[in-house]
């Protein structure tokens, strides 16, 4: 398994993002072919076929999500699309939003006819400016080339698409926050059941899919289910982008089938650990993740692999970090952007992530106790599997692993008295 080009293998070509350049790549066709020649259940059937997996974070399988839409609803059904990429590390949705965006709108129409919606959103983070006004343009461009709209290719189906800017707040890329926020509501999540294919936006039938996910959808419907399932593993099928950052040589997005070595993307793709250095931790799926250690870099990238490591795909952001890195200074910058980013609806996230990071920017201080790390590993403790929203667990996974992993990093400070100078403490 290796560097497979699918959702990037056009994003070099200079027109790819304009309605005239996807066509002429076979851009659309996908679309057609759903809408003329299939009906909505053969396109969820293919899909479930494909084994296709969310990939904004969760992998929960994407043609059971639509699966889930109730046929006999008298309710409007609407289809979102989550562009609201916001995970530290995490950045190659946008290379797709800014030069492949039909091949989202492809992929949200064919799921919508999928689900029996005729409103579709781009949920899009409202710092992407430039990505902003190319998505717009994409969508307005495919109106007029009459892939959206009204009686869509002469079949009587009718399909609005709709961008809105999102404020930028991290918890809009949990589904429920992200319905909360599009529906003029405050940005905060609410409890399951009612999941959202049954009561989501307005109340009625929502579905919420990542960008990287629904681009894959015209590939599966132009070639078939069983064809992505061959791609990848068994359980983990297709391809994964990769956003690559921290000590490599070669920093940037990559596309590599599911599978494939995290060792392979570091070192072959990314060029090794840069300056000679050795390598001493990777966060494998952006900040919500826990840590691997050095000896776990041979793990598979894929779901199974590497929830069996301790650790979690989610969004493709990979983190390296080299033996000059001191793991308790990157915990405090982690928990300092969860606390932060926090919503304050559930206390123990809102409560717990103010004490944690008061409790590691004291011992970064030179003022950490004994028993320090014990009351850190005591509040994530009642932290994890308490909130509404996966932010809580998000912010103490990744804590809790390098306590178990890297806990002399911390001892460091508190026994040697080891200060880090920082301009500003969060609560200086």
């Amino acid at each position: 398994m290796a560097e497979y080009k699918l959702l990037f293998r056009n994003i070099d070509e200079p027109d790819q993002h304009t309605v005239k350049g996807y066509e002429s790549r076979r851009g659309y066709i996908a679309w057609r072919k759903a809408l003329t020649s299939m009906k909505p259940d053969e396109v969820i059937a293919e899909v479930k076929t494909s084994g296709l997996r969310g990939r904004g974070g969760a992998g929960f399988p994407t043609g059971v999500k639509w699966s889930f839409v109730p046929k006999d609803s008298p309710k409007p059904r609407y289809l979102i699309c989550n562009a609201d990429e916001s995970e530290p590390g995490t950045c190659k949705d946008r290379v797709l939003l800014e030069r492949d965006p039909h091949a989202m709108i492809e992929g949200m129409a064919i799921g919508s006819f999928a689900i029996g919606s005729h409103l579709a959103f781009v949920y899009i983070r409202g710092e992407f400016d430039y990505s902003i006004a190319i998505v717009e343009k994409a969508v307005e461009d495919a109106y007029k080339a009459g892939h959206l709209g009204k009686n869509i290719y002469g079949t009587g189906y009718d399909l609005e698409m709709i961008v809105y800017t999102g404020g930028g707040a991290y918890i809009c890329g949990e589904e429920t926050a992200l319905i909360n926020s599009l529906a003029g509501e405050r940005g905060m999540s609410s409890m399951r059941p009612p999941f959202p294919a049954i009561e989501g936006l307005y109340g009625c039938p929502t579905i919420v899919n990542n960008v990287e996910t629904l681009a894959c959808v015209p590939h599966i419907i132009n070639r078939g289910g069983e064809w992505h399932k061959k791609i990848g593993t068994e359980k983990s099928p297709g391809t994964k982008l990769f956003s690559l950052t921290g000590h490599v040589n070669r920093p940037g997005n990559y596309e590599v089938e599911l599978g494939t070595p995290l060792s392979y993307l570091i070192n072959e793709l990314g060029g090794g650990i840069k300056d000679g250095n050795k390598l001493k931790a990777v966060i494998p799926g952006g900040a919500s993740c826990p840590f691997l250690s050095a000896d776990q870099v041979d793990t598979p990238l894929d779901f199974e692999a590497m929830a069996e490591a301790g650790s979690m795909l989610g969004s493709g952001a990979v983190i390296v970090m080299d033996e000059r890195t001191d793991i308790a200074w990157v915990t405090y910058k982690l928990i300092k952007f969860f606390k932060h980013e926090s919503c304050g609806k559930c206390t123990p996230c809102r409560e717990g992530t103010k004490w944690l990071t008061m409790m590691i920017e004291r011992i970064l201080r030179g003022d950490g106790k004994e028993g320090d790390l014990d009351k850190i590993a005591d509040v994530c403790d009642n932290i994890l599997g308490r909130t509404i929203c996966p932010l809580g667990d998000a912010a103490v996974m990744p804590i809790i692993s390098v306590l178990q992993k890297f806990r002399g990093d911390f001892e460091k400070h508190i026994k040697g008295k080891k200060k880090i100078e920082m301009e500003q403490f969060s609560f200086a």
